[in-house]
């Protein structure tokens, strides 16, 4: 899609929820270049300003900067009111809370992080954004980062991947609902990505190591697969596992080599 019908589709500002680093950086870069102006969304402050300044000197678009904790009751009515003020029709809503550890050594404030992040921040922002798209007779986009964890239950990430099926889900479901209103709706399935927060976890592989992907690679793949696809899964390697795990292996087999490789990943992890 060309620059001009991009931005015809999807209006001249776009706004990225979890934009400072990882995939978020990516899509911020990718939208620049293709001359949109930015609702930059994230919680890390010094990160947001270095971002939103470097893609305004190297690309000479605007950007907007929401310093925000997307577990405050107000998050979503705080970028709801930004997005309204401008001609903001599309929507990348990557941030995620994440940790790898046993289930029951997360804590309370661990799970609600899970729920107010991953879910309820995200399920009410794309029920805003839509409304506000609608109410506006706009055509626009939302594209909601899903994970190839979300697919299988994968232990040491249950919380996560449970998260991450809610997502891809929702973006399913609406893809077909929201069409009518010109409207598209996708879930990118990401699988292993070389973001600061996956190099974080340290893992280690056994006989199964996944293709780790590049955060440009992932982003520039699902902008251009936007408005085609319900569900997008960037990565041959990628979709060649999936359809290995979910078409040739009985689901019981197929969730045991998963969660063996996890577990082989995260070792140390493992231990609580």
């Amino acid at each position: 899609m060309t620059e001009k019908k991009f931005k015809n589709k999807y209006g001249s500002w776009a706004i990225v929820v979890g934009s400072a680093e990882g995939l978020g950086e990516a899509y911020t870069f990718a939208l620049a270049k293709r001359k949109m102006n930015l609702i930059l969304v994230d919680n890390q402050l010094e990160k947001l300003t270095s971002i939103s300044k470097k893609v305004e000197s190297n690309f000479g678009v605007e950007t907007i900067s929401i310093n925000l904790d997307l577990k405050d009751e107000n998050a979503v009515e705080k970028m709801r009111l930004e997005i309204k003020n401008v001609d903001c029709r599309l929507l990348i809503y990557n941030a995620a809370y994440s940790l790898v550890k046993p289930f029951l050594n997360h804590s309370e404030v661990e799970l609600d992080n899970y729920i107010d992040i991953n879910t309820r921040t995200q399920i009410k922002l794309v029920h805003q954004f839509s409304k506000i798209l609608i109410e506006k007779k706009q055509s626009g986009g939302i594209l909601l980062m899903s994970s190839l964890a979300g697919l299988i239950g994968m232990q040491l990430v249950s919380s996560y991947a449970a998260t991450k099926a809610f997502a891809w889900n929702l973006a399913e479901a609406l893809h077909y609902e929201l069409k009518p209103q010109r409207i598209d709706v996708m879930a990118c399935i990401a699988g292993a990505t070389a973001t600061p927060a996956y190099l974080k976890t340290k893992p280690t592989y056994g006989f199964m190591k996944p293709l780790v992907m590049k955060p440009h690679e992932v982003a520039e793949s699902a902008l251009r697969k936007l408005g085609e696809k319900a569900l997008f899964m960037p990565g041959f390697s990628n979709r060649l596992n999936y359809f290995i795990l979910t078409r040739l292996l009985p689901r019981k087999m197929a969730a045991s080599v998963a969660n063996k490789t996890m577990l082989t990943m995260f070792q140390q992890q493992s231990k609580g």
